[in-house]
């Protein structure tokens, strides 16, 4: 069963998904489904001996191209919607035990070009009014399988936290017309002190409103609202500082740092967004070398954070690892 229902006191669409109960879980490396399919071994999702970068739909999916009828009825208060929309799985590398972090550059501009694909195209189905491209790496965050792998998510609406920036950058684009999160990054330029690294024509850095412990946000220095708004120069750059970041991260305590990814580019539902400025956002769930971050009753249930780090604290620290890329 998969269906849209409404929180009437958030406002804000949940959706149900009983069906993914029955996805695998952490099985052996030789009968990980993400692996090319080799001469003679077990069939995995991609029926190739070798691969570079694959996309296909996620066998447990949130969101369907052709959902069934809600089983449930609405209550007074609660309508209830199919769960249209489309879940994609993005493999990086056929290498089971790599990272984002160890791919070489060139595979990583591929992975972008291929990110950027796939935003155009399912943005532009008529049902699709946000994509969001993202990746959960590591036990720590919940994931289900090790392989390095990414997923994207075409929302038949507007997400409420995306919503929210939405609302915020719309807000301040009226009253001074300009870019909310540039004018931010270019105060934080000025200022420094949050800055981890600047190459590019991107510009790495722990926010001053950081709510996770070493949180990143990568962000273009100039006005981008979406992957497909990038040059070929601004699209090596990213490469380059997204290597950087996650290189930073996992030699801060010296080990393969779990984290969400989450992508920030404008809605699809046909707008300009003139407003948006598209990131990158890495929250990882580390607050120290052996301590988690766990969303508790403050950000669980009054959705209020508490970060117990300084975020200029945390920027100097990743800012003193020595990188090369």
């Amino acid at each position: 069963m998969s269906e849209l229902r409404w929180h009437p006191l958030l406002q804000e669409w949940v959706i149900t998904a009983t069906h993914r109960q029955e996805r695998t879980f952490h099985p052996p490396p030789e009968y990980c489904p993400l692996c090319p399919t080799r001469p003679g071994g077990v069939p995995t999702e991609v029926p190739e001996p070798d691969y570079e970068i694959v996309v296909f739909e996620n066998r447990f999916p949130s969101l369907l191209r052709e959902p069934p009828t809600p089983a449930v009825a609405p209550t007074p208060f609660s309508p209830v919607m199919p769960a249209q929309g489309v879940c994609e799985v993005a493999l990086y590398t056929p290498d089971h035990d790599a990272t984002l972090a160890e791919l070489p550059l060139d595979r990583i501009e591929q992975l972008i070009a291929v990110w950027r694909d796939r935003y155009l195209e399912l943005g532009a189905r008529p049902e699709v009014q946000y994509v969001f491209i993202f990746e959960n790496k590591g036990r720590e965050i919940g994931v289900t399988l090790s392989h390095p792998h990414g997923q994207i998510y075409a929302y038949p609406f507007l997400p409420p936290k995306l919503e929210r920036e939405r609302d915020a950058m719309r807000r301040y684009y009226e009253s001074t017309g300009g870019n909310l999160l540039l004018e931010i990054l270019r105060h934080e330029l000025q200022d420094g002190r949050r800055i981890v690294q600047q190459r590019g024509g991107w510009v790495s850095f722990v926010p001053f409103f950081a709510r996770y412990p070493y949180e990143v946000y990568l962000a273009p220095e100039s006005p981008r609202r979406d992957l497909a708004d990038l040059t070929d120069d601004e699209i090596a750059g990213l490469a380059c500082i997204l290597k950087d970041t996650l290189l930073r991260y996992d030699r801060l305590w010296g080990f393969s740092m779990p984290y969400i990814m989450a992508q920030h580019p404008r809605p699809t539902d046909g707008e300009a967004y003139p407003y948006w400025q598209f990131h990158i956002e890495f929250y990882p769930p580390y607050r120290t070398r052996d301590k988690l971050k766990y969303l508790a009753g403050s950000e669980s249930g009054a959705g209020v954070f508490i970060n117990d780090t300084l975020p200029e604290e945390t920027a100097q620290a990743l800012r003193a690892i020595a990188v090369e890329v």
